[in-house]
């Protein structure tokens, strides 16, 4: 068991959970809690730590059977924990590798492009939410949050399991060759006419999302072939980038499911 914080796997944990160059050079991330570590894909899991006492209390575990892990004292488990009040159960995890041709190159895909968002959680929320709505990929450029950062991963709720996600530093161009392959991009935007609800999102398409206090840049909102608005009741004046992620992620759902109705309904 190990019970000292110099011991040098410890160390390495607590870079892995504070530095995004750490996990980008031995890409990995953290996983940390019951839910989080259950619906990790087995292949990923490349180390699994738990405390003495989820030891004690999940003897069971058929996880214990299958792999090797490494025990810990319960102070050594709080200090690699990104939480005030550990699960007792952490594991290093292999950062996917997507293959963004084959993403990419899906009929009539549904994607989310996201500028400079700032906020872990909401980042995490939106890739939740995207999963959720059936979204094809989650595409950011390289000033967005690190979605590896613990505080995101635990807001996925597994979603980073399962939703592609590519981040690119050519990010404006990786969305020119996609536009030129038939997507059509819409800009969630103040000074839009159109409502959000009112395009046809059946076919290829893509939503531009900005940062979370400026927006969308000028030269990123000039991609897009339409912009968009959500209606705003009362003395609201925006949703944040989570909420309108998710609003226009579903309408694209809805439209998508009616269309599919209508398929079927028609053979």
């Amino acid at each position: 068991m190990i019970t000292s914080t110099a011991n040098p796997q410890i160390k390495n944990l607590v870079l892995l959970g504070k530095k995004t160059r750490a996990r980008k050079e031995q890409g990995l991330f953290l996983a940390e809690g019951i839910k989080m570590v259950g619906e990790a894909p087995e292949h990923w899991i490349q180390k699994l730590y738990v405390s003495e006492t989820y030891l004690m209390e999940h003897s069971r575990d058929d996880r214990f059977c299958r792999r090797d892990y490494e025990v810990v004292s319960d102070s050594v488990m709080k200090t690699i924990s990104g939480t005030q009040t550990p699960q007792g159960i952490l594991a290093a995890v292999s950062i996917p590798s997507w293959d963004f041709q084959t993403v990419s190159g899906q009929t009539n895909g549904c994607f989310l492009f996201l500028e400079s968002i700032q906020d872990p959680g909401n980042l995490g929320t939106i890739l939740r939410s995207s999963e959720a709505a059936g979204i094809t990929a989650v595409i950011a450029n390289d000033t967005t949050v690190d979605l590896y950062n613990p505080k995101t991963v635990r807001s996925t709720m597994g979603s980073i399991y399962r939703m592609p996600f590519f981040s690119f530093k050519e990010w404006k161009k990786t969305i020119q060759r996609m536009k030129s392959n038939g997507m059509k991009l819409y800009a969630a935007h103040l000074t839009a006419e159109t409502l959000y609800d009112e395009p046809d999102y059946t076919k290829s398409c893509g939503f531009l999302i900005g940062n979370e206090a400026n927006g969308l840049t000028d030269e990123t909102a000039s991609l897009a072939d339409s912009y968009i608005k959500i209606p705003m009741e009362g003395k609201a004046e925006s949703l944040n980038a989570a909420a309108a992620s998710a609003v226009l992620m579903y309408e694209a759902n809805r439209q998508r499911r009616r269309q599919s109705c209508f398929d079927c309904g028609q053979k």
